[in-house]
């Protein structure tokens, strides 16, 4: 399987003031030794080594002050490097894992005091774990107050929505609904993530503007899909680069992608809402002072 292309080592200026606090809600790491940690032969993609120093490089470039780690699927439920990342950085980072359907209290309990804070739900990548474990990991997760993240298609969302609504925890949908905006806001795919976030307190990322827009390297396509989703709940929409950015066939500004947050986000209260202090509420930081 062919490699992914590599993220931009420089990237645009941001071209507002990223405020004290700001978090950037969905990045992967990769391990350069893959002996130690294997990927899972069912993968989609084999991505480079996105290790945890040059993580720390792109949030220092972007001016992020906190980060959210979600596993990758190229490892499955083996979230060792993540937690092992997540373990050196107590007050900066928090987590979101991918575990088995059987997994246990005890675990849950490791990983909640390592920051883990989410369970994701992945049916788009190999080694994801699928719709037919939700309701018994929302089960399990529920007295820890986290959350379960999904990678899906919004489209999906009609069909589902009888099994999403019944779930004793908040659901959080990565890539604003990870479906083509050329659908248009009266889809039926906006519809649903609408009707979550409005009825359930469903939670969106505001993220991976390539992956649902055609417009490279801008993606000015995506303004209005994203100005929708903010304006039908702006307390419960976050922001991620979704750094190493995989499996694409061309590799985005990860700068660029956050100064997205100017047209979909005008007033600085509206970006410190997305960057601060809504990531903050989600994934339990601590007040900045």
């Amino acid at each position: 399987m062919d490699y992914c292309l590599s993220p931009l080592e420089h990237f645009q200026k941001i071209n507002f003031l990223v405020p004290e606090g700001a978090c950037d809600t969905h990045a992967h790491v990769v391990a350069e030794d893959i002996e130690q940690y294997p990927m899972v032969d069912t993968r989609s993609y084999t991505p480079r080594p996105a290790t945890e120093q040059d993580y720390f490089k792109m949030l220092k470039q972007t001016g992020m002050s906190r980060g959210v780690l979600v596993q990758i699927s190229v490892y499955g439920t083996d979230n060792r490097y993540m937690l092992e990342v997540l373990s050196r950085h107590p007050d900066q980072l928090r987590g979101i894992a991918v575990v088995d359907a059987d997994i246990s209290e005890n675990e849950l309990e490791r990983m909640h005091q390592l920051g883990v804070r989410g369970l994701r739900i992945n049916v788009l990548f190999g080694g994801g774990i699928g719709f037919a474990a939700m309701e018994r990991l929302a089960d399990k997760i529920k007295s820890f107050g986290w959350h379960m993240q999904f990678l899906m298609d919004a489209a999906d969302i009609p069909e589902l929505m009888p099994r999403l609504q019944k779930l004793p925890v908040i659901g959080v949908v990565d890539h604003m609904g990870h479906t083509p905006v050329s659908s248009g806001l009266e889809s039926p795919a906006m519809k649903g993530l609408t009707h979550l976030m409005e009825e359930h307190g469903w939670w969106v990322k505001l993220s991976g503007a390539y992956r649902i827009g055609d417009n490279f390297p801008n993606f000015m396509d995506v303004n209005q899909w994203a100005r929708k989703l903010y304006q039908t709940a702006p307390e419960q929409c976050v922001w991620g680069s979704d750094w190493p950015h995989v499996a694409l066939t061309q590799m985005p500004d990860t700068g660029a992608l956050l100064n997205q947050l100017e047209l979909w986000l005008p007033t600085e209260q509206d970006r410190k809402k997305v960057l601060v202090d809504n990531p903050q509420k989600l994934y339990g930081f601590p007040a900045m002072t």
